[in-house]
């Protein structure tokens, strides 16, 4: 069944922004976003861990005291016995619910319920069904799905609440090395924390310099920034209960405002996208997956403003 109010999720920072500007980052989407659900924490590289912990306190009684879901992230990567032992103990300690980004975390949280974010591939709807049955009350769709396999998952798992991956550079891989730490002339056990540099990832162009991709430590991400403005109704329609906003270095407040004002019915799609450019000029926006076609494509509805999305 269509969700008669679908619900808005702020997910976790997968940049290198620095304590403070995280803390007013998730301040300001506590008092000004519409959103009902907010996952935090580090999830790409857990050497970030530090900039963040701080203010975890503080962030989370902020959100609460304005009514907002939080949720915690476990990390995509865990390849050190420190980041397992900080997974085990986020599982057995946290009073938050836990939000799966990869294998490990969900054998230990079999049984015990939580969400699955847009990092585990669940791209058929036997794979939701055993994850539900292992505990999940939702799951994040990866981006890279098109419309005909959402609508399919989602009809074949009603009582499953699915969320869809709606606006921010999508994420395409992980890796045990840092390709962004190589790329400044560094190694990852002594990166010096580079990718901060590039708070919305540090752009990677093809030899006859076409853009092609960005970095984020040990993530890649797509050069184009998904905007499933003109989508999200049908989504809705398909059952389809959640949208996630991926944050990128733009105000995501205004972000999240006109994602609700689509759909509440407050504003035109096409208004929405002409508005959209303007409070995220850096990254070209693209709707290509949903659409079966190439990530990095624009594919434009009636009365969208003409513009293209060159790049992944």
């Amino acid at each position: 069944m269509p969700h008669a109010t679908p619900s808005l999720t702020m997910g976790p920072v997968y940049y290198l922004w620095d304590g403070p500007k995280w803390r007013d980052f998730h301040f300001r989407i506590a008092d000004e976003a519409p959103v009902e659900r907010v996952v935090i924490g580090e999830t790409v590289c857990s050497k970030r861990q530090h900039f963040i912990e701080p203010h975890l306190a503080e962030v989370t009684e902020r959100l609460e005291a304005a009514g907002k879901t939080v949720v915690l992230s476990t990390l995509a990567l865990v390849t050190l016995e420190r980041e397992s032992r900080q997974v085990r103990d986020m599982v057995a300690e946290s009073e938050y619910p836990i939000e799966a980004n990869d294998l490990s975390a969900l054998g230990l949280l079999n049984g015990k319920p939580h969400s699955i974010g847009p990092l585990v591939n669940v791209y058929n709807a036997a794979t939701a069904r055993l994850l539900a049955a292992r505990g999940a009350s939702s799951i994040c769709l990866p981006p890279e799905l098109p419309f005909s396999s959402v609508r399919t998952i989602a009809a074949e798992t009603p009582d499953i609440a699915l969320e869809v991956f709606a606006f921010g550079r999508m994420p395409l891989a992980i890796s045990a090395r840092c390709a962004h730490a190589r790329a400044k002339g560094h190694i990852k056990d002594n990166c010096q924390f580079v990718c901060g540099e590039d708070p919305d990832g540090l752009p990677v162009k093809t030899l006859d310099r076409q853009s092609f991709l960005a970095l984020n430590g040990v993530q890649t991400v797509s050069h184009t920034c998904q905007a499933l403005l003109g989508e999200l109704k049908e989504l809705a329609a398909a059952g389809i209960s959640g949208f996630r906003l991926s944050p990128q270095d733009c105000d995501m407040v205004a972000v999240a405002t006109l994602y609700r004002a689509v759909l509440d019915g407050g504003m035109e799609v096409w208004e929405a996208i002409d508005r959209l450019q303007e409070i995220y000029p850096a990254a070209p926006l693209s709707n290509g997956f949903h659409h079966a076609r190439e990530g990095a494509a624009w594919v434009a509805r009636a009365k969208d403003t003409a513009f293209s999305a060159a790049g992944a």
